[in-house]
């Protein structure tokens, strides 16, 4: 299953989502939100968004930025990394350890998150 494709059949940039009101909207505090605050009856793509608006000012505070481009059936996220991000050493870091945990503690169907080829 693919995500958000747009209608050129590319993948809509997160700064592009919005989901009730805004992935965003500061219900959720200081972190991704806990696990009740992400279910309620969202979807998984919804639920990720969520975390990745979160994730993202961070991110974007060090020039780069992320994108969902996929969320495959079988639980693997994958996410496309731009601006500072590419080719930096430290993004498998982030991808590991920020965005990985992150997703996977607040989206328990999340398996595995790794960098979308381009």
């Amino acid at each position: 299953m693919s995500t958000h494709p747009n209608t050129s059949g590319g993948f809509v940039p997160l700064t592009q989502h919005s989901h009730n009101g805004g992935a965003g909207n500061g219900s959720q505090g200081g972190g991704a939100g806990n696990g009740a605050a992400l279910g309620g009856g969202l979807s998984v793509i919804e639920r990720v968004s969520r975390v990745l608006s979160v994730i993202r000012p961070a991110v974007q505070a060090d020039g780069g930025d992320i994108e969902l481009a996929e969320i495959t059936q079988d639980g693997i996220v994958r996410i496309r990394f731009h601006g500072a991000c590419v080719g930096c050493p430290s993004s498998s870091a982030t991808l590991r350890l920020g965005i990985e945990r992150n997703l996977r503690e607040h989206v328990p169907e999340v398996r595995k998150v790794e960098e979308a080829t381009r």
